[in-house]
């Protein structure tokens, strides 16, 4: 499955190329995902079996190396092997062969559901908190901030797209992260993750919650605490576990197996507390936007007004909306009318997840080449409503 546009996908067809198989790798990826090795000849090939005895029958003759000289036959009848076996792991084995991809695992321990309870339900609360925790990660990736709000929102969410997602049973996701260009999000998730935890841990021993503000620099986020609020709420308790692509390496830095982190509902006050903190840390930032005016709002014909722009410049954000004087809303719908963009100067509010620009001044509009401004014209021409709102005065 592709994870994309803020929810997981449909399924997707993966294929590995017996030739680009490696088998060192295909080993270490079976062991990983729990198949067992059993005798072997003696370097030559291993043999192995599915985990837990599931379908019974099935198991793969995997060469030592390329040196063994029917190794392309053998990884190729291996693969077959694996796309016929009912065993979920032989799914996940295949999608890291074809995709280079750092593994996220999520492991959610619920209590039994009472009678009537509808399973998926939990399967999508476990779902929508691991995109909200890849997307901190990604957000975390474009820059540190306690609170990122609408920023970077788009490109994160675009570093994203390549993401695939395997079966949830049991409370259990894994995330197949391509190595390029998605390992910076798992690292950065990695670092962001332990950082919290042992923030949890220092706010529970000294009662100073200075740990969070320092877990910032690694990634920590109010994005972050929320996508643990709901991964852990509702549960007995939540694992997070990760595990390195082997084609790539490990990373620098990072442990070459590193222990999962654990979180439980006694972590949720900190959480939230963090979380809040992070919120009203975050300070309003100082920009000169330029935009295309969307949509303008005023209660009468005269006076001063809300003005709506699509950002093409100066902030990592896609749209932001302020308060005009009758001059300056003037020269916004002058600018709209003939097809021009405008700047403008502000303060991005960050209680308003930045969308709000308070205190705009210097309205002036925007020269641009001909073909952007027959774009923007177009676009005036197909919202056509946005004005006649600005007419009536319509909310």
């Amino acid at each position: 499955m592709r994870l994309s546009s803020g929810e997981f996908g449909g399924p997707e067809t993966v294929e590995p190329v017996p030739a680009q198989v490696d088998p060192a790798v295909l080993g270490v990826l079976l062991h990983r995902h729990g198949w067992q090795r059993r005798g072997s000849a003696a370097g030559r090939y291993t043999r192995w079996t599915p985990p837990g005895g599931a379908a019974a029958g099935t198991s793969l003759l995997v060469p030592e190396s390329r040196a063994y000289p029917d190794s392309e036959d053998l990884i190729g009848e291996a693969l077959t092997a694996l796309a016929r076996s009912a065993a979920p792991s032989a799914r996940e084995v295949l999608v890291s062969l074809a995709v280079p991809s750092d593994e996220v695992r999520w492991w959610r321990d619920t209590p039994p559901a009472p009678s009537g309870a509808a399973p998926w339900t939990e399967q999508e609360r476990l779902r929508g908190a691991a995109h909200r925790m890849l997307l901190a990660g990604a957000l975390a990736v474009r820059g540190r901030a306690g609170y990122y709000g609408a920023r970077h929102r788009r490109q994160a969410l675009t570093a994203l797209e390549d993401v695939l997602v395997g079966p949830a049973p049991g409370g259990r996701l894994t995330a197949f992260v391509p190595v390029e260009p998605g390992r910076a999000v798992v690292v950065r998730l990695y670092e962001a993750l332990y950082a919290v935890r042992e923030a949890i841990d220092y706010r529970r021993t000294t009662g100073g919650m200075e740990a969070f503000d320092a877990a910032v620099g690694a990634g920590a986020s109010r994005e972050l605490t929320e996508a643990l609020i709901a991964l852990v709420s509702g549960s007995e308790g939540v694992r997070i576990a990760l595990e390195w692509a082997p084609a790539a390496g490990v990373p620098a830095g990072c442990a070459p197996r590193p222990e999962p982190v654990e979180f439980s509902p006694g972590d949720l006050p900190a959480l939230r507390e963090a979380g809040a903190r992070y919120l009203d840390d975050e300070p309003s930032l100082p920009v000169r936007v330029t935009g295309a005016v969307v949509r303008l709002r005023r209660s009468g014909p005269r006076g001063p007004g809300t003005v709506r722009l699509r950002v093409l410049a100066g902030a990592e954000i896609p749209y932001v909306r302020m308060q005009l004087d009758e001059e300056a809303y003037r020269i916004a719908g002058h600018a709209h009318l003939v097809g021009l963009p405008i700047r403008v100067v502000g303060r991005l509010e960050s209680r308003g997840g930045f969308r709000r620009l308070a205190g705009a001044t210097g309205v002036v509009p925007v020269q641009v080449d001909d073909a952007e401004r027959d774009r923007l014209m177009k676009s005036l021409q197909e919202n056509l409503d946005f004005f006649e709102e600005a007419c009536t005065g319509e909310e």
